[in-house]
Order: C-alpha cells, then sequence, then structure tokens
C-alpha cells in the first residue's frame, strides 16, 4: 500500500489539547501560525489528488518568496510572515496515514493552541475539483490524514481547508461528466460508474485537471491570507459561496 498502517500508532499519539474557544482570537496571539498541508512524500505521489495539500503549501511559499526545505517535527517546513504574524509551512513526511504525528510535534514545538494558531489544508474527494471549502471544526468524514490529526490532537477543533478533488462520475460511465473534469474510460468502467476512491487518489491528475486545480491553489493561498486578516468567520463568508445547482453536500 502506497500510504503508512494506522494500527498500531506511536505513544508519542497522544491527545494535546482539549477544546478551547474560537480559532484565531487575535489579542491573544503569542507564536507563529502553522499552516499544514497534507500528502505523501515522493516523487510518485507528486501530482496525485491527495498531494493537493502539498501543492497548497508550494504555492504559498512560492509566492511568498521561500522554500520548503527545513527539517523540523518529521516535516518539511519554511517560515514567513503573512498578514504581519510569522507563519510556519509545513509537509508532514510521515505519509498521509501518519499526518497527526508530524502536527503534533509541531504544535508542542511551538507550543501553538491547536484552535487558535493551527490551519490544515486537504484535499476532499467529496467536493468537486474546482471548489474549496473552510471548515472550523469537524469529523475527519473519511480522510485518513484528518483522523489521524484528530486523534494525535485529542479533538476536532482545528481550522481546515478542503480543497475538492472530486469527479462527478455519470451512471453507468456513460454522458458528459458535470463541471469538465474526468476520468479516462477505462476508469470508469472498472469503477463501474461510482465514485472514484484510492485508485485515483494516488493516481497522476490528467493536464487537464491540473489546469483546473492550478487555479484552486491560488484561491487556497489567498484564502490563508484572508483567514490570518480577518479571521476564519469572515473568510468562510468569502469563500464558502456555494454555486448554483451544486449539490446540498458540498
Amino acid at each position: 500500500m502506497a500510504e503508512a498502517s494506522e494500527s498500531g500508532l506511536p505513544s508519542e499519539q497522544k491527545s494535546l489539547a482539549e477544546p478551547r474557544g474560537r480559532p484565531l482570537e487575535s489579542d491573544k496571539r503569542r507564536g507563529p501560525f502553522l499552516v499544514v498541508g497534507l500528502g505523501n512524500p515522493g516523487p510518485d505521489y507528486l501530482w496525485t489528488p491527495h498531494n493537493a495539500g502539498f501543492m497548497a503549501i508550494d504555492r504559498i511559499a512560492q509566492q511568498e518568496g521561500v522554500v520548503v526545505q527545513n527539517r523540523r517535527c518529521r516535516a518539511a517546513t519554511a517560515t514567513c510572515r503573512m498578514a504581519g504574524r510569522e507563519v510556519i509551512l509545513a509537509k508532514p513526511e510521515t505519509f498521509m496515514n501518519l499526518s497527526g504525528l508530524a502536527v503534533a510535534a509541531l504544535v508542542r514545538e511551538f507550543e501553538a493552541d491547536p484552535a487558535q494558531d493551527l490551519l490544515v489544508l486537504y484535499d476532499e474527494l467529496d467536493l468537486t475539483l474546482g471548489k474549496l471549502k473552510i471548515r472550523e471544526r469537524g469529523s475527519a468524514a473519511g480522510h485518513n490524514g484528518a483522523r489521524s490529526i484528530i486523534g494525535a490532537l485529542g479533538n476536532q477543533e482545528w481550522l481546515r481547508l478542503r480543497i475538492g478533488v472530486g469527479l462527478d462520475i455519470p451512471p453507468h460511465g456513460r454522458g458528459p461528466v458535470r463541471g469538465g473534469p474526468s476520468l479516462p474510460p477505462a476508469a470508469i468502467a472498472a469503477g463501474g460508474g461510482r465514485r472514484p476512491g484510492k485508485d485515483y487518489l494516488l493516481s497522476p491528475m490528467r493536464k487537464a485537471d491540473l489546469t483546473v486545480l492550478d487555479e484552486v491553489l491560488d484561491r487556497v493561498a489567498t484564502a490563508t491570507r484572508r483567514i490570518l486578516e480577518v479571521g476564519p468567520a469572515a473568510a468562510m463568508n468569502e469563500f464558502n459561496r456555494r454555486e448554483p445547482n451544486a449539490p446540498a453536500g458540498e
């Protein structure tokens, strides 16, 4: 399997924080803000949907003029300033299913409050490619990286920005795919017209889909700055607008 097993997690993945108040109470900021993008390390996973979080961190770093190459807390990191605050950009090197180990280590290292000082960027199969959504808290919703973080921190009270990578598969694999992005016909046939899963998440994205994602990464970078500038609630109002005719679940 491409991802590390979630069974038998090391003992360091323990509860680090109890639920706190609302995120980003601006007058009480004391240390750096942690922005962690999830993915799998290594060239085999570089352009896969599951690495959207890594791609987002690289885009922010590029715009801020830094390189994510330092090694600390089981992650590749870089430091920059955004909206007047020191920010640590991080890409865990633990593989997706053990992302919580790196996040927990970063939280300890910088004495961060996950409820106020942490933003996690990751892919979301239940959001169509081209969309993003900010949430202040919530369950893992089937995402193994998010599940690992919840287990390591001991609660769901941390901010996340989910990057849509889902593809709408037409019934029986026939007809157009809504929104443009699509799977090769063989992949649709193999899946019986069902929603793509692990094989899709760990396979290189098609050029057309990467073009869509490229625009989204710029919006993710902008949304991250807005979270630091105006707080999560205002940023959610700005970036979580649902498109007409979008499914209610998105």
